[in-house]
């Protein structure tokens, strides 16, 4: 009778421990997609092993009901103390498996800074329809952002920064209506920007510099209404900067530096009071600085240098709450720099390479 009931527990342990673990299925796609991945420093992959891959693999979990996998993070750069002991940041190689799209439950997927992970993007990855989280930055992935990326209908992070990414936004990326975060930043990214891509209603943070981007910005921008930061700098935007782009009440960070951009400053930019980091640099503006300044102007940043702007320094800068930063040099300025803040704090090459401005820190009028 004992070593019946003994059995009988036996099995029971059997089926309640097969129950509570990730499916075969998931546990052959992990296995298949840490095989093309070599990590010879860390050995990150040495706790992937046994037939439960919902307990103790490194970066993995899963759903604590279906016990399906939700999460694959795995970040080269990180605090985990697998990196204690560890004189550099880890590197990984391989490619990423099309075997990760047999995670059908997958939610977040982040493979980050790894610096030498290649391959493609793969296609199949839009099939996962439950991803919030695509995290492939700071590797050597190369090829074109998928076609159909627009599938990912709950998706509210995608982060592609820092790859060899070439090819164009596709049109597709506008779908994605609850996006959030989208970082295509030191690609190779061409062609212009989705003219829609103001349906991203839901996005604050939309970072495209050091691509090889070029037409104008798109009017639709100003539909963004929950835009923080727009990074554009270092491509090669044309047009002027779109006039009631200074009226975008959340917008805080604008760079555009680094362009072929012409036309003049609108003076609603510089008006904004939400504005703390302007950088317009190394473009064609022309015209004059807006005199718009005023008390509640704070400005970590104002960068206007190597442009093409004309007349005098505004008066009224000296009227600002802060000015941390400001450079406008290498354009064509003439006349006395204002005294007192911020201008007793700021050295000459704030003001070099003008035409004729004079007055301290430059030489006396």
């Amino acid at each position: 009778m004992a070593s019946s009931l003994s059995l009988l527990t036996l099995l029971l342990l059997t089926v309640i421990s097969t129950v509570k673990s990730c499916p075969p299925s998931d546990r052959a796609a992990l296995l298949a997609f840490k095989s093309a991945l070599t990590e010879p420093n860390l050995g990150i992959f040495n706790s992937w092993s046994g037939y439960d891959c919902c307990r103790g693999w490194h970066g993995v979990s899963c759903n604590p009901t279906t016990w399906r996998v939700t999460d694959i993070n795995l970040r080269g750069d990180s605090e985990d103390p697998i990196f204690q002991n560890l004189t550099h940041s880890g590197d990984m190689t391989g490619e990423i498996s099309p075997e990760v799209c047999k995670l059908d439950e997958l939610t977040t997927l982040v493979v980050a800074d790894w610096k030498s992970i290649s391959g493609e993007i793969p296609s199949c990855i839009t099939s996962l329809s439950s991803l919030r989280i695509l995290d492939l930055t700071g590797n050597k992935i190369s090829g074109n952002i998928p076609g159909n990326i627009g599938k990912l209908q709950h998706l509210t992070v995608l982060n592609l920064a820092d790859n060899a990414i070439s090819g164009e936004i596709p049109m597709s990326i506008v779908r994605i209506s609850g996006l959030m975060h989208l970082d295509l930043a030191g690609n190779q990214i061409s062609g212009e920007l989705p003219s829609d891509i103001g349906k991203l209603r839901r996005l604050s943070r939309a970072l495209f510099s050091r691509n090889q981007l070029t037409g104008s910005i798109p009017d639709s921008v100003l539909k963004m209404n929950r835009l923080a930061d727009l990074d554009l700098s270092m491509n090669r935007i044309t047009g002027s900067i779109p006039a009631r782009i200074g009226k975008m009440r959340v917008l805080s960070t604008l760079k555009l530096d680094g362009n072929s951009m012409t036309g003049q400053i609108p003076s609603t930019l510089l008006s904004n009071t939400g504005m703390g980091i302007l950088n317009l640099s190394r473009n064609g503006f022309e015209g004059t600085i807006p005199d718009v300044f005023g008390s509640k102007s704070y400005f970590m940043v104002l960068d206007l240098s190597f442009n093409k702007l004309t007349g005098r320094i505004p008066g009224s800068l000296s009227s600002a709450k802060f000015m941390g930063h400001l450079d406008i040099s290498n354009n064509h300025l003439c006349g006395t720099i204002p005294i007192g803040s911020p201008f007793d704090h700021l050295d000459a090459a704030s003001f070099s390479n003008n035409d004729c401005l004079c007055g301290n820190p430059l030489k006396t009028c």
